[in-house]
């Protein structure tokens, strides 16, 4: 046990670490609000410090912060593995009691990935020397037989207490939690249920509720485990977080990831690091992340209470932002480079110009322009082709990163569009399409399964809907063409084209699945291919995504249409 001058020297060494501008927060102990002199109580505190990071998605090098590649290299390079394992070693080095964990989806982003497959990665985070990870449900997208390979090419304990597989080569890698004795500390890892409609587990591979999952873990680790302390490691989402802290008991410390979700002292920021919320017992639960491709690196240097229970009774912290004022591992940075060099030259080429940002940020709540680009690109190839479609669709999760004003590179386009997905043509009856786009807006579809996107649709195609209504009554208007409104009755058919994860029932838009047309071409091809016709190539919207708000003014009901930031009040 560390005396309490020790600990107040580490505390101070800790903050340093940190950019200024970063979380300094202490907080004293509420059990003893008016003794809370560490003297007094010293031998009740156990200090653990907790280094994180969540969804990198094959980031191993660093890259401009709209997520494509540092060429050439810039001050406003972040991020990058290399990078972290410099500020890791700066923190392990100085602070006693450290874990650095990882909260999942390591794969899919990058060429890093797209080349290697899960090889390079495995490779350095072995090199990082993690002390335990969850899996994120990227990790599946190559299938249960690439991950169970991946896994056992990584040294650190995996953990995971809501998948339940009858594949023994992965089911052997994973297990519900691992206990660090010297810590008395156990970590259990949650992956999100939505696995099965964003990625490609296997058939018999299941995702138990993280509630009951987190729940009977605790319990069982309780009835077998001579700990002090239990922490959750999981890769659910933020706002999934917060309601697994308020739904459970025994756990005081999540540290999440899967939604990238910015917390801590930023203007973008979307909550406190740490987040704090009531358990069943009334006990305060911190939740923690560490945004996305491990542009912050998360840190907070807990005081736990000593005995059963484990309550945290004092934290300092916060996100440190991997800029360019840290300088990279050179032998890591080294074999990155080395690493590059097969894909580089096919990264580098160019394909055409856009005169200005190619947004990725909106797509997931309004019309982006990127979104409409790609739908755009998608419809002109089959329409060139010869294709009898009426439109086309994209899930706004398959678009992952924005494309910066300037030349448009295959390496751009990939980071961009990283999941290899073939372009399909579906055939709908204009009922079907009316309830799949109701299923968007609603988040649920017709068979009553969460919807897990939004949605971006190409030229011709226009829908508005108005989410402060009942869901399942949503969607007001869908067209298709400049001619054709889609009603809730209407049995004629249409064609839209759209990508195989669509119609394989990815991200919920179908239930059920549906045969599609024979697979074509893949998706950054046909976006390369358009792009180099069009350039440069101007981004723009054009209102094809109409959200409607009620509110009631003036004794009657009106409808505001917003369209981007934009609104004008229309009669309802």
């Amino acid at each position: 046990m560390l005396s309490s001058t020790q600990f107040l020297t580490i505390l101070a060494a800790v903050s340093a670490l940190a950019a200024p501008d970063h979380l300094r927060s202490r907080r004293l102990d509420v059990l003893n609000a008016r003794l809370w002199r560490r003297d007094v109580f010293e031998d009740r505190l156990h200090n653990l410090t907790f280094v994180h990071v969540n969804d990198v998605h094959a980031h191993l090098d660093q890259y401009r912060k709209s997520g494509t590649d540092c060429d050439p290299p810039s001050p406003d390079c972040v991020g990058g593995y290399s990078r972290i394992k410099t500020k890791v070693e700066e923190i392990r080095s100085t602070t006693p009691n450290t874990l650095l964990l990882n909260m999942g989806d390591e794969f899919q982003g990058t060429l890093f990935y797209s080349f290697y497959g899960g090889s390079k990665i495995a490779e350095t985070v072995n090199d990082l020397n993690f002390d335990a990870m969850t899996i994120g449900n990227h990790e599946f997208d190559g299938g249960d037989d690439q991950l169970a390979s991946y896994l056992h090419n990584v040294t650190a304990p995996v953990v995971s207490a809501n998948i339940k597989t009858n594949n023994h080569w992965l089911s052997s890698r994973i297990k519900p939690y691992h206990v660090f004795p010297e810590h008395s500390l156990a970590v259990i890892g949650l992956t999100t249920i939505h696995t099965k409609t964003t990625s490609s587990p296997g058939r018999d591979t299941e995702f138990l509720d993280p509630v009951e999952a987190l729940q009977r873990t605790v319990d069982e680790i309780n009835a077998k485990e001579n700990v002090g302390r239990i922490i959750a490691m999981t890769h659910i989402g933020y706002e999934d977080d917060v309601d697994l802290a308020r739904r459970t008991r025994g756990v005081h410390l999540i540290l999440g990831g899967h939604s990238h979700t910015l917390l801590g002292d930023f203007d973008e920021a979307e909550g406190p690091y740490p987040t704090i919320q009531r358990n069943l017992d009334g006990e305060e639960v911190f939740i923690v992340t560490a945004w996305r491709w491990g542009q912050v690196l998360g840190f907070i240097n807990i005081a736990f209470e000593n005995g059963p229970g484990g309550r945290v009774l004092e934290y300092t912290g916060g996100p440190i932002v991997m800029d360019s004022s840290i300088p990279r591992d050179t032998e890591l940075q080294a074999k990155v480079d080395a690493w590059r060099k097969p894909f580089d030259e096919y990264s580098k080429k160019v394909v055409g110009w856009t005169n200005g940002d190619l947004d990725q940020t909106r797509c997931q709540i309004e019309e982006c322009t990127l979104g409409n680009l790609i739908t755009d690109a998608m419809l002109d190839y089959r329409l060139d082709a010869g294709g009898k479609v009426h439109g086309a669709i994209m899930n706004a999760g398959g678009i992952r990163a924005t494309i910066p004003q300037g030349n448009v590179t295959r390496g751009a386009i990939v980071t961009s569009f990283p999941f290899g997905n073939a372009v399909v043509d579906l055939e709908f009856s204009g009922r079907e399409l009316w309830d799949m786009f109701e299923g968007i807006v609603s988040r649920r579809n017709s068979a009553n399964k969460e919807v897990t996107s939004f949605v971006q649709v190409s030229r011709g195609v226009a829908f508005s809907y108005n989410p402060s209504v009942a869901a399942g009554s949503r969607l007001r208007s869908l067209n298709l063409t400049s001619d054709i409104k889609i009603t809730p009755d209407d049995q004629n058919r249409y064609v839209v084209t759209t990508i195989d994860f669509v119609a394989a029932g990815g991200d919920g838009f179908l239930n059920p699945p549906r045969k599609p047309g024979p697979p074509l071409n893949t998706l950054d091809d046909v976006l390369a291919d358009y792009i180099r016709a069009k350039s440069p190539y101007t981004p723009f919207k054009e209102g094809r995504i109409t959200k409607l708000e009620g509110y009631r003014g003036s004794g009657q009901d009106i409808l505001k249409t917003c369209i981007g930031l934009r609104c004008r009040s229309l009669p309802a």
